[in-house]
């Protein structure tokens, strides 16, 4: 099955970057250069390799910067901006870019990190099953930072168990989503809210799936992390 091209993209980029401050302090952490050049240009070539057009860039904390930077088109991005001016989380800044939304199931993504995976097979998944939301799932050699996510044989999200509750090897969230635009449309509008800690468990026996890719997964949210990103890149 073939994904159309006119779904909706939007990316998460409203962060305020706290842990990388160390090293990048003057610019969104998304805009941290990367062998030269900001991260969040390393999604949207991902973004435009899929054949993709639209999207949507939900902005906060340094937005008008991130804006005067990226301009209003990538490659063959058109790119637009939901803007929030009082943090409102992951899933409150999906609410507020509700109206931007161009197409009935949405492709949502992390802006401070990157995964591998196949856009083509990761929509059969979601289509096939008829998922009101599904979740991209990597595999990790140590999921105490990020926390695991439990998916059964039938690949329904059964659980999500805190970062810090496990060590070792596992499955984790990789902050690449596919939403029906319905699901996004009853979040509760204009306040904080969490995909992950509010919107995503209260959907667990609701048809809510996880997609297990084993492409390769980055993170720029600590130093530690963010100094890997250059060698990262060049392998891939």
């Amino acid at each position: 099955m073939t994904f159309p091209l006119n779904i909706s993209v939007a990316i998460l980029v409203g962060g305020l970057g706290t842990r990388l401050k160390p090293v990048v302090n003057d610019r969104p952490k998304v805009m941290a250069l990367i062998n030269g050049r900001p991260f969040l240009s390393y999604i949207l070539d991902q973004i435009n390799n899929a054949r993709l057009t639209d999207v949507i860039l939900c902005v906060g904390y340094m937005g008008k910067y991130l804006e005067s930077e990226m301009g209003q088109t990538y490659r063959n991005l058109s790119l637009r901006y939901s803007y929030e001016y009082e943090p409102l989380g992951t899933g409150g800044a999906l609410r507020n870019a509700h109206d931007l939304i161009n197409s009935d199931t949405i492709l949502i993504m992390n802006g401070d990190s990157y995964c591998q995976y196949n856009l083509g097979e990761y929509w059969s998944f979601h289509e096939q099953n008829n998922a009101f939301a599904s979740i991209l799932s990597t595999f990790v050699s140590d999921t105490s930072r990020y926390g695991r996510i439990r998916i059964n044989d039938h690949n329904h999200v059964l659980a999500f168990e805190e970062k810090g509750s496990f060590t070792g090897p596992g499955w984790i969230n990789a902050g690449i989503y596919l939403i029906d635009r319905e699901t996004i449309s009853g979040i509760p509008g204009k306040r904080f809210v969490s995909l992950e800690k509010e919107i995503f468990p209260s959907l667990i026996g609701k048809e809510l799936y996880g997609f297990m890719n084993d492409g390769l997964f980055l993170d720029i949210g600590t130093p530690d992390d963010f100094a890997k990103a250059g060698a990262f890149f060049k392998q891939i």
